[in-house]
């Protein structure tokens, strides 16, 4: 998942392209020896952090936090390799696991075991031996679909991948391109762990035929062509299903004004692919010590409840408490398909090849 003051940058990582600074500037730099009092977390558009929590682990650890924003998320993984000899900071977040194997690969973070990480569910541990990389949340890419158009025509909501290549749901369904959006990528994948890796291409092939309609992000898929966001609505988009998150229903309520009694939209939780997004210290941190206590600091248990409704994500950590309108509206789904980060790294950019000869000509 992407998620953050505006529901526009609800999908993890799907901004445009930014480089800001925000809560402090660096009075000092220098390395970790030097004691600089300055941490730089670098991160993609849509990181949000409550100002209360980020100034509570400012004056407990006395480090003061640097935020730069750089684009989506594969725009800022990309800009991060590209600098690994000289990085623009300390930390890394919002690395997910379908792009983490090229930051591993490009030897991008040091190890660093956080403090506790024991609390972090084991299935989520993928580097157990090196610790190159901290899992910080999760989110679910699924179907979203929009209630009011499902129940004036008496139609029930389709609820898995089957459902999608029904007759009854031709020409419903916008999703993002899966070489240039992080949900759209993210539902690839999901087929291919449903299908497997012979019967994905025969899925898409039969999806293509019900009228499935493609652009290149989130937001464009979501605000514009989705007719049950608010944005959406404005811009008069007619396709009553969508690619985005478990989290977006809740999103819908918070930014709602004024907030309706119930979600207006619904998730189908058939069709629902788990993204998991990471942290890790920088290879070559001015400072790492200050890293180090950041890592830390992001699976804190104040800063975990404070990241639903911040960023739209779920907790790492099973302690933290998750907010009301997650629970009544927009719960994890149970039973997300996966795959592994090396199955992934192995087939991804194939797939992605495979995938836009199919279905974009």
């Amino acid at each position: 998942m992407s998620t953050t003051k505006k529901f526009v940058a609800v999908a993890v990582g799907l901004g445009l392209v930014t480089l800001s600074a925000c809560t402090s500037s660096d009075s000092d730099s220098g390395d970790g020896a030097a004691e600089s009092r300055t941490v730089t977390l670098v991160s993609h558009d849509s990181w949000a952090a409550s100002k209360t929590v980020i100034d509570d682990f400012e004056k407990q650890s006395g480090y003061q936090v640097k935020v730069l924003k750089d684009g989506d998320a594969g725009q800022a993984l990309n800009k991060a390799i590209l600098t690994k000899d000289n990085p623009q900071g300390d930390v890394f977040f919002g690395v997910d696991n379908t792009l983490l194997s090229r930051a591993l690969d490009n030897k991008l973070f040091q190890s660093y075991q956080a403090k506790e990480s024991d609390l972090i569910p084991p299935e989520y541990l993928v580097d157990p031996l090196k610790h190159r990389v901290t899992p910080i949340d999760f989110g679910d890419i699924c179907v979203n679909y929009d209630k009011a158009y499902f129940e004036e025509r008496g139609l029930t909501p389709p609820e898995s991948f089957d459902d999608l290549v029904k007759p009854e749901y031709k020409d419903l369904l916008v999703t993002e391109n899966a070489s240039t959006s992080s949900p759209g990528l993210g539902f690839l994948l999901g087929t291919a762990a449903k299908y497997g890796d012979d019967g994905w291409q025969d899925y898409w092939t039969k999806l293509k035929a019900n009228g499935v309609k493609v652009v290149d992000g989130w937001e464009q898929a979501y605000n514009e062509e989705f007719s049950g966001s608010a944005a959406g609505k404005k811009a008069k988009g007619d396709r009553p299903l969508v690619v985005s998150y478990a989290s977006s229903p809740p999103a819908e309520v918070v930014f709602a004004d004024p907030k309706p009694k119930t979600a207006p939209t619904g998730v189908a939780y058939g069709t629902c692919f788990r993204q998991v997004e990471y942290a890790g210290l920088l290879t070559n941190a001015e400072n790492a010590k200050g890293g180090k206590a950041l890592i830390d600091f992001l699976i804190s248990k104040k800063f975990q409840a404070d990241l639903p409704l911040n960023m739209f994500v779920y907790p790492m950590r099973e302690d933290a408490q998750v907010p009301e309108e997650f629970t009544k509206y927009g719960k994890a789904a149970e039973d997300s398909e996966t795959m592994a980060p090396n199955k992934i790294a192995k087939n991804r950019d194939q797939w992605v090849k495979s995938w836009t000869s199919l279905v974009l000509k």
